[in-house]
């Protein structure tokens, strides 16, 4: 993997200077199949997830990279900040690509019931027979080998959701009463956080834990809401369908 990332940051740093490409695309999950994983158009990326973005005969793959990619063609959400706040910025970053992203990778292809009654069908469905029952095994093994190299591969579910927990009440913290992470304007983690917790809040899985500890938290519910509302447009006049959960009394 950081051989991965380091090429692709060289990617971004000599493509930079060149204009924007006609064919410029960004490839990212189907909204109407959300899910928390990457779809089959993973298969074109360096690194073997999405997002990523193709421009002219570049690829650029991951977050971080396209933003670095974006910020050097004179574009960021974060150019206000100053060098402490940016170095704050990046630390929560982290905190949720290590978090979040490995917690839906475990709970997509490491839980039994979402990996069969979810992930797998998803998966399959725009593939044919047979090489779609060994692209997905194949993805599978990737991913449990990725979170091996993280040492995620030893921990039970309890262990994933309490990790899902303690990353939202520092994310809930960071955020307190403010409209964004850093004020009034977005930046880079406040694009993030959104696109991993509205997966969360707006995917019904088997088990919805994962939504339910969102939902402790408020602000970080309200957040995605503004944005999706603000940016998306796509239910101006009402809330984000949450996945509905029966709590246990």
């Amino acid at each position: 993997m950081p051989s991965v990332l380091a090429s692709q940051s060289a990617v971004a740093d000599i493509c930079a200077g060149e204009s924007w490409q006609e064919d410029t695309k960004l490839y990212q999950p189907f909204e109407v199949e959300q899910i928390l994983l990457p779809d089959n158009a993973a298969c074109l990326s360096p690194s073997g997830s999405v997002p990523f973005l193709r421009c002219g005969k570049f690829i650029i793959a991951d977050v971080e990279p396209i933003i670095n990619f974006v910020q050097a063609k004179g574009k960021s959400l974060s150019s206000h900040l100053d060098n402490s706040e940016k170095a704050d910025m990046k630390a929560y970053i982290s905190l949720v690509n290590i978090v979040l992203h490995n917690a839906e990778l475990y709970v997509s292809w490491c839980d039994s019931s979402t990996l069969q009654e979810v992930t797998k069908p998803r998966f399959i469905s725009s593939l044919p027979w047979p090489v779609n029952h060994f692209l997905c095994w194949q993805t599978k093994h990737e991913v449990k080998k990725r979170l091996k190299s993280a040492d995620w591969n030893s921990k039970s579910l309890e262990d994933v959701y309490d990790m899902v927990d303690n990353c939202c009440y520092a994310l809930s913290e960071r955020l307190a009463t403010q409209k964004y992470f850093f004020g009034d304007r977005p930046t880079e983690l406040d694009a993030i956080v959104f696109g991993h917790l509205f997966a969360i809040l707006t995917t019904p899985l088997p088990d919805n834990r994962l939504c339910t500890i969102v939902r402790e938290y408020q602000n970080l519910v309200d957040l995605c809401q503004r944005i999706d509302v603000d940016y998306f447009q796509k239910n101006a006049d009402e809330d984000i369908d949450i996945v509905n959960i029966e709590l246990e009394s």
